[in-house]
């Protein structure tokens, strides 16, 4: 008994560890992409500029933390173990279906919440959604440098503390507040954003990335891909009306961010009913 405490005592100092890495690592390379960024026009990421090489070492800090304490801990054969789930492709079609297009029903239902209390039909991005799936494809390998080490690493970790269900929302509040720094660096996408309602939205669709890892036996590859799914169908439906705010920590005014909220947790209270009693292997 006491030697399995010390195991899952040791387990709980790595992941702690970790989320300290990550932190300091990732903020400390964030911070110099506001300090380079002379004003709202600078971009964030580039090709060749000097924001992707702050951008990219900051982002894939999760990878490296995970990989790094997982070889110290287990050595190779637990980093196998680690990057095994990237190959897991094997599952059903649904489980493809429901990674690319979740976001996607997300934000076509909150238009119609919204064109329903308001009588209008919010703006839809321009861009064609197959683009927008090209896009994914593209970008899904980018997203191993946090799944690697979110839902690769961290997750089941939570999970053997806390059940899968209480570690997705743990896992989420650690997930949203490591992209505070974005709310403050000119160019950023999140500049403008309600970081509560951000912070709310992200949890929710945490819990939708574990039960979908869950559900695949632990495919990495499927939350990469639901992650460059979410990340490129976001722009899908915008407000008509302005709904950036000047403060961060501020509210928005405009219902459509608060619509696409509800709707994610309203999904999100499904998954928890199903994981409130499962593990994960780690």
């Amino acid at each position: 008994m006491k030697k399995q405490a010390g195991f899952h005592t040791r387990r709980n100092d790595c992941l702690l560890t970790f989320f300290l890495l990550i932190y300091v690592f990732s903020w400390a390379f964030f911070v110099a992409i506001a300090v380079a960024s002379p004003g709202p026009s600078s971009r964030v990421q580039g090709s060749g500029s000097l924001h992707d090489l702050l951008y990219l070492p900051g982002v894939f800090a999760p990878a490296f933390a995970a990989l790094a304490l997982t070889a110290r801990a287990e050595g190779r054969i637990g980093v196998v173990e680690l990057l095994r789930g990237i190959t897991k492709w094997q599952v059903g079609a649904r489980w493809y279906v429901f990674a690319i297009f979740y976001m996607a029903a997300i934000k076509l239902a909150t238009a119609l919440l919204y064109r329903l209390s308001t009588g209008n039909w919010p703006q839809f991005a321009r861009i064609p959604f197959v683009l927008m799936l090209a896009t994914t494809i593209i970008s899904t390998p980018v997203q191993a440098g946090e799944e690697i080490g979110w839902r690769g690493y961290a997750l089941p970790r939570l999970t053997n503390r806390f059940g899968l269900g209480t570690a997705s929302i743990l896992l989420g509040l650690i997930w949203a507040c490591w992209h505070l720094p974005f709310f403050f660096i000119p160019g950023s996408d999140n500049v403008g954003q309600s970081f509560p309602v951000y912070l709310l939205a992200v949890t929710a669709i945490s819990v939708a990335m574990a039960w979908i890892y869950w559900r695949t036996n632990g495919s990495l590859l499927l939350v990469m891909l639901m992650h460059a799914a979410m990340d490129n169908t976001a722009a899908l439906v915008t407000s008509p009306t302005p709904a950036t705010v000047a403060n961060p920590f501020a509210l928005p005014q405009s219902p459509l961010p608060w619509f696409t909220t509800i709707l994610l947790w309203i999904c999100a209270a499904y998954f928890l009913l199903q994981m409130r009693k499962e593990k994960l292997r780690c």
